[in-house]
């Protein structure tokens, strides 16, 4: 290793610190490799304690050259986003937000909810955090501004579907509504998501007149009412100041080894959302090596920088900072520490919520829980992470597995998962749970918590122990819960520990394991009902997607297609006789 440190080129680039079975500790970046290389391993070096505890176990390192800082940046963010390292910052919340999409880049746009962010000429409102006001708009615009909400390309003409008969589609796919008319609702939609009051209110009155004058009154009243509408949600909108435009606060509060960051998303000069973020051990970095971390991270994301960002002290690598900001928006992005006006009132109420959310949860003492858990279970680490796997079935029928992960306080919906059941067949809870464990730890690897709990008694336990066992997965252990009474099981003990005591640590987990065997269970029957639901079409071997949705467009319904000729169907893109006869004769022999 003392090779390589020699050989590292004095060039900007990106290291990698890796551990025991070459497991990623810590990804740096550096405006010279060999230099800061060096400096972790010199026997003069002031390293902090967290530093000092990872330079003790790395066991080899790595690194790759770049052409400057700011490619290093981007890799650096690329590399943490892929493997987590246990020494790295880590923003836990791993997922996107979601963002309206106009899209304004088809000839029919329309409104939809994504989670990606695309250079395609479409408009992106958002982010949403949490999403409850994004939902809220949308339903809103649905009910008062009637655009499509199907993908049909529209390149022909259809028979107009249920949203038409309901009054919530004008039926571009009918040719009922013209172009230019439908171009002034998709206009609305954009002035609305902008924030454009006084422009979308002119507009609409002004069109209301002139259906009046034309004696249109039904569609006068309509429009009536959807002023109303936007003024009523106006009033209710929490808006900050309008000549801020898009800027996101960023405030900051650390105490100890610990801090929370409080975004507040302000978009048109309108609060659309705000999330926390907490930091268990940062150790001793400085607030500006931090702010640089979370600002690299954060907008590693699926998400558009806004125009400003604020915050209470000029991060480290500032420029480098914008410059990749500037890449991802298009434009450019400034980075501001205000010191009076709007924008410090906005901060400091920001640094003051982070403040708060820091205390509340030192004050809800999850930390002492954990430890009373280690102790009890015999653990040889406290579980700052619990996991939970749980099987659903009726009579061997739609098995399926669940995973649910806890971390800090509260449950990380983003590493959940459902599986369904591939490798068993009929009741066999042990071989089930042994099926979604190994499919767990494949899926998630280094990401997997440091406490896992099976629902089951031992022998649930002892299938997920072989798992793991075959896998090699020492750093998580591995306990059950059963019930009636409610009781847990560890590998370390062949007496239950009773988890009907009421304690603080026994309510956690099994508040953990019944949200596991909620989640199985909702997925469970999710796909019950999808069978039950399921169309004849899909049965038919031979009627793939596209030929379902074609004849589902010409003849409007499953009947419909049962009361159609051999020949109907045969002229139809992408039939004939033959299997137009087939269809037929199956779908007759259902009735």
């Amino acid at each position: 290793m003392i090779k390589k440190l020699f050989s590292a080129p004095p060039k900007p680039g990106v290291y990698i610190f890796k551990g025991p079975k070459e497991k990623v500790l810590y990804v740096g970046k550096a405006k010279n490799l060999r230099n800061r290389l060096r400096s972790y391993f010199q026997k003069t070096a002031e390293l902090d304690m967290r530093k000092s505890a990872m330079v003790r176990n790395i066991k080899d390192f790595s690194y790759v050259v770049t052409n400057n800082e700011l490619e290093a940046l981007v890799l650096e963010a690329n590399l943490i986003k892929q493997y987590k390292p246990r020494f790295n910052i880590i923003l836990r919340d791993d997922k996107n937000y979601p963002y309206l999409k106009l899209t304004v880049n088809e000839e029919w746009p329309r409104l939809e909810v994504v989670r990606k962010i695309k250079k395609d000429g479409a408009l992106y409102f958002g982010p949403y955090v949490p999403a409850g006001s994004m939902w809220e708009a949308l339903s809103f615009i649905r009910r008062n501004f009637f655009l499509r909400t199907c993908k049909y390309a529209l390149d022909k003409p259809m028979r107009p579907c249920i949203q038409h008969q309901m009054g919530r589609c004008p039926a571009p796919c009918a040719g009922l509504i013209s172009k230019k008319d439908y171009m002034k609702i998709v206009e609305d939609v954009r002035l609305f998501l902008q924030g454009e009051k006084k422009e979308l209110l002119s507009g609409l009155e002004k069109r209301m007149e002139k259906f009046s004058e034309e004696l249109r009154f039904e569609d006068a009243a309509r429009i009536r009412d959807s002023i109303n509408s936007l003024q009523q949600i106006w009033e209710s909108q929490r808006v900050i100041a309008p000549e801020l435009g898009d800027i996101d606060v960023i405030g900051f509060y650390g105490e100890g080894k610990g801090a929370v960051f409080q975004v507040f998303f302000i978009r048109n000069g309108i609060m659309i959302g705000m999330r926390d973020f907490f930091l268990k051990d940062t150790g001793d970095i400085s607030i500006n090596e931090l702010l640089h971390n979370f600002i690299e991270l954060f907008y590693a994301k699926e998400i558009i920088p806004p125009d400003e960002i604020i915050l209470s002290h000029r991060p480290e690598g500032t420029g480098t900072l914008t410059k990749w900001l500037k890449g991802k928006k298009g434009k450019r992005v400034k980075i501001i520490t205000p010191v009076e006006g709007k924008r410090m009132e906005l901060l400091s109420m920001a640094c003051e919520n982070a403040g708060i959310i820091f205390k509340n949860r030192k004050q809800a003492g999850f930390d002492d829980v954990l430890k009373t858990l280690k102790e009890r279970l015999s653990l040889s680490d406290i579980p700052h992470s619990i996991g939970a796997l749980d099987v659903s079935t009726i009579s061997g029928s739609e098995s399926v597995g669940a995973f649910i992960y806890w971390s800090e306080g509260e449950f990380k919906k983003d590493m959940y998962r459902h599986l369904k059941i591939k490798t068993v067949e009929g009741m066999d809870d042990y071989s089930m749970m042994k099926e979604i464990a190994e499919r767990v730890i494949k899926n998630l690897g280094d990401r997997l918590p440091s406490l896992m709990v099976i629902d089951g008694g031992k022998g649930q336990l002892e299938a997920a122990k072989r798992a793991f066992d075959e896998y090699d997965m020492k750093g998580t252990e591995i306990i059950s819960i059963a019930k009636k009474p409610d009781r847990a099981f560890t590998l370390n003990s062949d007496e239950p520990f009773d988890l009907e005591d009421r304690s603080p640590s026994s309510l956690l987990l099994k508040k953990i394991r019944d949200e596991a065997h909620r989640f199985a269970i909702s997925f469970h029957r999710k796909l019950r009902d999808k069978r039950l639901m399921e169309s004849p079409l899909e049965k038919i071997h031979g009627i793939g997607k596209k030929r379902r949705f074609a004849l589902l467009r010409h003849f409007g319904s499953i009947e419909g297609v049962r009361k159609a000729s051999i020949d109907e169907i045969a002229g139809i893109k992408g039939f004939n006789k033959k299997v137009a006869e087939k269809l037929l004769e199956e779908l007759r022999r259902e009735q």
